[in-house]
C-alpha cells in the first residue's frame, strides 16, 4: 500500500517592480502591488496559510 502524496507546498517570493513590491507563489497566485515590502510579505504569508487549508463546500446545497 502506498502512502498518499502530500500536496505541493506553496513557495512564495516577493518581486520589486519600480516603487512596488508584489508577492508571487509557485501555484500561480500573485498578490496586489504594494509600496510596502512588509505588506507584500504579509500577503504571501496569509496566502500560504489560507491556501494550505482544505476548501469547504458552501452550506445549504
Amino acid at each position: 500500500m502506498s502512502l498518499p502524496v502530500p500536496p505541493h507546498p506553496h513557495r512564495t517570493t516577493t518581486t520589486e517592480r519600480g516603487a512596488f513590491c508584489v508577492a508571487r507563489c509557485s501555484c500561480g497566485w500573485a498578490g496586489p502591488a504594494r509600496r510596502s515590502r512588509d505588506r507584500a510579505r504579509t500577503d504571501a504569508t496569509v496566502h500560504e496559510s489560507t491556501e494550505a487549508e482544505p476548501l469547504s463546500s458552501p452550506s445549504g446545497d
